[in-house]
This record gives structure tokens, C-alpha cells and sequence, in this order.
């Protein structure tokens, strides 16, 4: 009985083990990003952090560095196309290789009506959303395939399934990451899984735009959990997804959304 106890102990700490793995998470310096760059590091996985400022990335880093593993904190705007191509060349170089790729960097704008949308808005939102994860899906997914393993993690939004209105463009490019990512463990498979995390409302640093009354009034009425995520409430799927736990899971998408 005693050795049972013991494999399934063992088992459980195996599953969720990243010792000397590296993981690439995009828009890590705050909220999710850096929930997640942490509960990496805690299991032993050393962390690319990026997002758009170095200081913030910086600051990750020497948290991360804090728990006794590597960090390289990286300034990249994913929207833009070099950005992303320096971002992989810097954590190739510096690791020489990657492990998880976690595509968490979002941007949701807020305007009064679609009108107010401008051209050059639009393009930001798609290009932080849509046009930067592909890149780097490529980049980094193929290279994933000739090292014979690798997993990527897009986070989506239930915007992306629930579309409401006042976040068009935010809803139509997460719905195309979803699309992607699909598409994308097609192109990877066998070797290379790509599943999407859908979060529900978390309580971010975005969610200081919001008007909490009247969220808190929807989440009490409309919501299974009543409220809604803490940052570290996405950490469970993260981990899941990146490793040995879900070696049969790909192309799959996981609501994290409170009961939304």
C-alpha cells in the first residue's frame, strides 16, 4: 500500500515538473502573464519574460530569479513583426531553446461607439491579438517540430465565443486566434500541441477601466462563481496544457470563466 502512495505521489509531482524547461510567455510583466511566469518558475522552468516595457519585464525577472531559476526579460511590441523575430533569436540564443510558448499578450480598447473605431486602433488591436501569435507560433512552432517536442498556449477570451457589444475588434480577432490555434496543431502535429485557454472576466489591471458596481452586479446574477478570476486563478490550465499532463490534448480549447 505504501509504494502505491508513493507512485501516485511521485506521478502527480512528475506531471507537473518544467525542471531546466523554458518558457516563452508574451505580455508577462503583469496580471496573468505574470501569474503564470511565476507558477513556471516555481516548478522549476526558466522564464522569457516579454512584453512591451523592459523595466516592468525587469522587474518579473528578478522575481522569477528570486525562486532560483534563469529569467531574460525582453522588451517586444508583438504587434510588430521584427519585434517577435528579435524576441525568438533572443531566447534561442540566450537558452537555446523553448519549451512552452504561452501567447498572452492582449489588447481590448475601449471606445463609446464602432464609429470611434479608428483604422489605425483596428490594426493595433489585430496585430497585438492576431498577428503577433502567429508569428510567433511560426517561428517558434516549427522550430518546436525539428526538436521533436513543444507546446504553445494561446489565451483567448470568451469575447471570442460571446461576443458583446463595445469590443468588436477585441472579440473578432480573439475568435481568429482560436481559429489559429486549431489550424496551427494541425500543422504541428504530432510532435507539437497547440491548445487555447478562453478566460472569462479576471480581475486585472484592465478591470480598472471597468465600472465594478455594475460588474459585480452582473457576476452576482449571471455568473456560476459570483464574482470575478484573481490572476493566479489561470495558473491550473496553464500548467496543465504546458506539460506530461496533457500529452493527448491538442487543438482544444479550456473556458476558464468562472461559469460564464
Amino acid at each position: 500500500m505504501s509504494h502505491a502512495v508513493n507512485y501516485v505521489g511521485d506521478m502527480t509531482d512528475a506531471l507537473f515538473d518544467f525542471s531546466d524547461q523554458v518558457v516563452v510567455i508574451t505580455g508577462g510583466s503583469r496580471g496573468m502573464g505574470r501569474s503564470m511566469a511565476l507558477a513556471f518558475a516555481e516548478r522549476g522552468a526558466n522564464i522569457v519574460v516579454a512584453s512591451r516595457k523592459i523595466e516592468a519585464c525587469e522587474a518579473v525577472a528578478r522575481e522569477v530569479e528570486a525562486l532560483g531559476r534563469q529569467a531574460l526579460p525582453v522588451a517586444c511590441h508583438v504587434a510588430n513583426w521584427d519585434d517577435v523575430g528579435r524576441l525568438v533569436d533572443a531566447a534561442y540564443e540566450r537558452f537555446g531553446k523553448i519549451d512552452v510558448l504561452i501567447n498572452n499578450a492582449g489588447m481590448s480598447p475601449l471606445y463609446k461607439k464602432v464609429s470611434d473605431v479608428t483604422e489605425e486602433l483596428f490594426d493595433k488591436v489585430v496585430g497585438v491579438n492576431l498577428k503577433g501569435p502567429y508569428r510567433l507560433m511560426a517561428l517558434v512552432g516549427e522550430r518546436m517540430v525539428e526538436a521533436g517536442s513543444g507546446s504553445i498556449i494561446n489565451v483567448s477570451s470568451t469575447a471570442s465565443e460571446q461576443p458583446t457589444p463595445h469590443a468588436e475588434p477585441y472579440a473578432a480577432s480573439k475568435s481568429g486566434l482560436n481559429s489559429l490555434s486549431r489550424s496551427f496543431a494541425h500543422a504541428f502535429g504530432p510532435t507539437v500541441r497547440v491548445n487555447t485557454i478562453i478566460p472569462g472576466p479576471f480581475l486585472t489591471d484592465i478591470s480598472k477601466a471597468w465600472d465594478l458596481e455594475a460588474f459585480e452586479k452582473i457576476a452576482k446574477e449571471q455568473y456560476a462563481l459570483e464574482r470575478g478570476g484573481q490572476p493566479d486563478e489561470i495558473v491550473g490550465a496553464a500548467l496543465y496544457l504546458a506539460g506530461p499532463a496533457s500529452t493527448f490534448t491538442t487543438a482544444a480549447e479550456i473556458r476558464v470563466d468562472g461559469g460564464t
